[in-house]
């Protein structure tokens, strides 16, 4: 069946109008009493949600809850705010599918590991944004990757999430037909990450297209796991094949972020550290310590342009 083409002018975006400031694209929520985001254990019936989160204006998400709530101890540290960062609590503490630390303005959230995981999370965050009335709110993935022909550390700002074939593009199947959604990020954004990264020290940072996949290990062309089909050759003729279409790096989640945020018109970017650089192995060897330090980049970047954007630091 031929797949269905909708970009951002596209069938859903003119059923309704929605003057809501966070946008959700589905009218059967306007009709619905109570809307329960099961897996956040929040629901507009048993909390005041604009009231605990009206005030959020930047959202950072990664697949770790124990490096999100790092974030949240880290961001709270860097915005100076009363109290100690160790008591904050997880709002999400009555489901163990996600974490969410609400640090100031800003929302700190796990999202697992792979599409489907980011997925669900994705759509019970945005109609969290909707129903707490937030306004001018970016999204951030903060994450690691596989670098494509980069040295490991290198953070990579994505330009354009790509699937398998390089195209910046997400499927999703909806009652039987593949839907196809645009995959292009706020160049705003990733243009002002890119700027911020020369300011700091010690934080290698390119701008890049990032390939999402469907797992780790075969549809990333690593030999290392339970099944193999294919040669070594074959790999690095693959990943020269990505390199040449401006892969730089190679994640899980980043298409159905990307198509999620630019259907309800949210400015979104990835930002992923290379954990080592794919054309030279497949298994993270760096020691504990430097994988730690390597993870803490993209949140020093994203916490600069935080602190930016409120005026904290000229």
């Amino acid at each position: 069946m031929a797949p269905i083409l909708l970009n951002c002018m596209g069938n859903e975006h003119k059923d309704y109008i929605d003057e809501s400031p966070v946008h959700v694209k589905n009218p059967n929520l306007f009709t619905m009493e109570e809307d329960i985001l099961y897996h956040f254990s929040l629901g507009t019936k048993t909390h005041n949600l604009p009231e605990m989160f009206g005030d959020i204006k930047f959202v950072c998400v990664g697949g770790s809850a124990n490096r999100m709530k790092s974030f949240a101890q880290f961001i709270h540290k860097e915005l100076a705010l009363p109290g100690n960062s160790d008591d904050i609590l997880d709002i999400c503490e009555g489901t163990d599918r996600y974490c969410m630390y609400k640090v100031g303005p800003v929302l700190s959230i796990s999202h697992g590991m792979g599409v489907p995981s980011i997925s669900i999370m994705l759509h019970e965050l945005i109609k969290l944004l909707h129903h707490a009335q937030c306004r001018d709110v970016v999204l951030f993935r903060l994450g690691t990757s596989g670098g494509v022909g980069l040295p490991a550390g290198t953070v990579v700002i994505t330009d354009k999430a790509v699937d398998y074939s390089f195209q910046a593009k997400f499927e999703q199947v909806v009652l039987g037909k593949v839907i196809i959604r645009s995959t292009e990020l706020d160049e705003g954004v990733s243009s002002e990450l890119l700027k911020y990264s020369k300011e700091i020290p010690n934080l290698p940072t390119v701008i890049g297209n990032t390939m999402c996949t469907h797992d780790f290990y075969e549809g990333q062309g690593r030999l290392d796991g339970a099944l193999c089909s294919f040669s070594h050759e074959e790999k690095l003729e693959y990943l020269r094949k990505a390199y040449d279409a401006g892969v730089r790096n190679i994640e899980m989640e980043s298409t159905v972020f990307a198509a999620m945020c630019k259907v309800c018109g949210i400015k979104a970017a990835v930002i992923c550290v290379a954990l080592l650089n794919r054309f030279e192995g497949d298994q993270i060897t760096s020691s504990h310590d430097v994988l730690v330090e390597y993870q803490q980049r993209p949140q020093i970047l994203v916490s600069y342009f935080i602190k930016k954007r409120l005026g904290l630091i000229a």
